[in-house]
């Protein structure tokens, strides 16, 4: 009877194990360290992520940089970047494993008409880290958190050939 109870607990444990998996992914890990959290988690959560994203645009709209381009210059309407800040916000939130669901424009869409330039992205980089700096956001999750930022840039930067 002993041996039925330890095969039963068994069995429901691997039961929850293999569901776990194939709910969430693979789970690893190491003989006694904990499982790592998502980047959501480690980050804050969402009130930290909008504090993050509401500093970041702030600076943005007033960036020199950014605003010699005059496609991003006359896309700059004050009504709109409270939506931005949402948008935005949400993006981060799903791409750092937090429960939110962006439902905006690829980032294709929402830039292409901008003509963003190596330089405009490297000028928006520059405020991104400065911002997380101001957040005492740790290099590891600013490591990682750029990393995200960093898969958009194809969809965003647009190419000398493209400008032609």
């Amino acid at each position: 009877m002993k041996t039925d109870y330890l095969l039963q607990k068994i069995f429901v444990s691997f039961l929850f194990l293999s569901l776990g998996t194939f709910w969430n992914g693979p789970v690893t890990v190491v003989a006694g360290e904990k499982p790592e959290k998502p980047l959501y988690e480690c980050l804050g959560g969402i009130y930290v992520i909008s504090s993050i994203v509401d500093s970041f645009i702030e600076l943005l709209v007033v960036n020199d940089v950014l605003n010699a381009n005059p496609e991003i210059r006359e896309a700059r309407d004050p009504k709109a970047k409270a939506g931005l800040k949402f948008q935005i916000t949400r993006q981060l939130c799903e791409g750092t494993g937090g429960p939110c669901k962006y439902t905006g424009k690829t980032m294709r869409e929402s830039h292409a008409y901008l003509k963003i330039t190596e330089m405009e992205w490297e000028a928006m980089l520059s405020d991104l880290q400065r911002v997380l700096n101001n957040h005492l956001v740790p290099a590891r999750e600013q490591k990682e958190l750029i990393g995200i930022v960093e898969n958009t840039k194809k969809d965003i930067v647009t190419t000398e050939a493209e400008m032609k």
